[in-house]
């Protein structure tokens, strides 16, 4: 490995490849830092002319490659590999062009999720997906995990958000999937690429749909005296055929870490509070709003808050902007969570999740875009008490199996990284990982691209013993290498 370095040196300037074992630990996890693991070396390119040429010496040295960005993943997906590179592109971090006439935008994969909507706003243009982590998380990253956020409801994932990718291949190939038209011949490789973490190429640029800014918002605040009615509220509000820019829900757990982080504002007695975002034209805005605060009402509300101006709008919001750094000065740790339900079965697994809390003796804080039943359980443990961590990663995966139950997935938003990769074993059956295996084979023949991530093999699955694996036994035992 040590010539791999020093070809790689041959060809990035002397800073840009790190292989102290100090400095590597800056990479030796992302967000979800139960998971560590030292990489061989961490390569910082500054162009794609570097990216291709550090690819192709990868390539031809057989050595793993896992590309990262801000390292705010949730899910593992970051996680280098023991005897890998890391390739950051936190260099390639240049906004190339904005077009305000056809509302698009190119930018290089280490931009900013903020820095999108901030680049455009003269314009009286914004990015639409906002994860929690926006003002630090980059667009290279969102399209490998297909991130969301609170404005997913309306204006979708990331996925339906851009048009073209330019990535580079394990060959050291460039190309360009997608284009700037609405759409393109063949096969909808855009969005077999977007959310597949890294492991079928390298994103070196992505253009964005840019939207104009509503000309009015307004913000509803919604107190529950039961998670029943606030989830009862949801199903109602979209029910009536509704769809605000978001639709966010807290238990009283969470709700107390806020407050007593960013006083926001939010009634500390509440089971549950709502937050809902409508956006438009002022007439219908103001239509909607009533209708909304009607429904929530009937639905069994106990107070209906309408934000009375900007600034009481944005303090709601900034109060679920910051939930996850909130709960984390109540516990020494904790352990996100990301699955995804219909919306008629949020109180159900709520309840479940509460049972489950009281059967691993961990506390839980649930957090989460209820608009789409996007789930954010927050576990809370302490990694100094011995098991504790192991109750929280199993505590973990029966949340995300009973989102399986009740006809949803194990992620929204995250991704599955390493974290959820048991549970692939119990979403899809024996057949389907092997077309995950043979699609990730024919972009990736020798498997180098941020592997052992997101895709079980059979093997392991078996070991798992999930229930789609025929009770933890190998179909067939010429699979093996699946």
């Amino acid at each position: 490995m040590s010539s791999v370095i020093e070809r790689l040196r041959a060809i990035l300037p002397e800073e840009a490849v790190i292989s102290g074992p100090e400095s590597l630990q800056v990479y030796e996890c992302d967000a979800l830092s139960a998971y560590r693991t030292l990489p061989r070396c961490v390569v910082l390119p500054a162009d794609i002319d570097q990216v291709l040429a550090v690819i192709r010496i990868c390539h031809a040295e057989n050595i793993p490659v896992v590309a990262r960005g801000a390292g705010t993943g949730l899910s593992g997906g970051a996680l280098p590999v023991a005897d890998g590179v890391v390739m950051s592109l936190a260099k390639l971090n240049r906004i190339l062009a904005i077009d305000p006439d056809r509302r698009l935008a190119r930018v290089q994969p280490g931009v900013r999720n903020l820095s999108v909507s901030e680049a455009a706003a003269p314009y009286g243009l914004f990015y639409a997906p906002d994860p929690s982590s926006q003002i630090a998380c980059t667009i290279g990253g969102n399209v490998a995990e297909n991130s969301g956020g609170v404005h997913c409801l309306k204006y979708g994932l990331t996925v339906h958000n851009i048009t073209a990718l330019k990535i580079i291949t394990i060959e050291g190939e460039l190309l360009v999937i997608g284009s700037e038209a609405l759409d393109t011949p063949g096969f909808d490789l855009l969005a077999l690429l977007t959310g597949s973490e890294g492991m079928l190429g390298v994103v070196v640029e992505v253009t964005l749909k840019l939207l104009p800014k509503p000309v009015q918002q307004q913000i509803l605040l919604a107190a529950f005296d039961s998670v029943d009615a606030a989830g009862n509220g949801v199903a109602a509000i979209i029910a009536a055929g509704i769809i605000p820019a978001g639709l966010e829900m807290m238990d009283n757990a969470g709700i107390r870490a806020v407050e007593s982080y960013i006083h926001a504002g939010y009634p500390v007695d509440a089971a549950a509070i709502l937050l809902c975002e409508l956006d438009g034209v002022q007439e219908e805005v103001d239509s909607s709003s009533k209708e909304v605060a009607d429904i929530l009402i009937k639905s069994g509300a106990s107070e209906v808050r309408m934000a009375k101006d900007k600034a009481e709008g944005e303090k709601f919001w900034a109060g679920r902007k910051a939930a996850f750094p909130a709960v984390g000065r109540i516990a020494a740790d904790y352990y996100c969570m990301d699955g995804t339900i219909p919306r008629k079965h949020i109180a159900r697994v709520l309840q479940t999740i509460n049972d489950l809390s009281r059967q691993y003796g961990l506390g839980v804080v649930n957090v989460f875009h209820a608009g789409d039943g996007n789930l954010h359980p927050l576990i809370l443990y302490d990694v100094a008490v011995p098991g504790e961590l192991e109750r929280a990663e199993e505590f973990g995966g029966k949340i995300l199996e009973t989102c399986v139950a009740v006809g949803g997935t194990i992620t929204g938003e995250h991704g599955v990284g390493i974290e959820k990769i048991n549970q692939m074993c119990v979403q899809f059956n024996a057949q389907e990982l092997i077309l995950f295996h043979d699609i990730k084979h024919a972009f990736d023949p020798p498997g180098l691209l941020n592997p052992g991530k997101a895709v079980p093999t059979l093997k392991r699955c078996a070991e798992f013993g999930a229930m789609h694996v025929h009770a933890g036994q190998l179909p067939f035992p010429e699979l093996e290498r699946f």
